[in-house]
């Protein structure tokens, strides 16, 4: 698995943060999303389905390899 996100999208809601902080976090200046691991570990690929299906700008993009 291969996560993205567009910043350009983000409304800065922090449901991915929730839902797979090991995963995605908040900026502390403007609140959008920041992805600390683009190839999250399998055991983390449930979690990080759930924020893109959370997610109200549609900001995360999967990609399964």
């Amino acid at each position: 698995m291969k996560v993205t996100v567009d910043q350009d999208r983000c409304c800065g809601s922090g449901q991915c943060v929730l839902t797979a902080p090991e995963v995605f976090d908040q900026s502390d200046d403007d609140g959008l999303v920041r992805l600390l691991r683009p190839g999250p570990a399998p055991e983390q690929h449930t979690s990080v389905r759930l924020a893109k299906a959370l997610c109200p700008g549609n900001a995360i993009t999967v990609h399964d390899a």
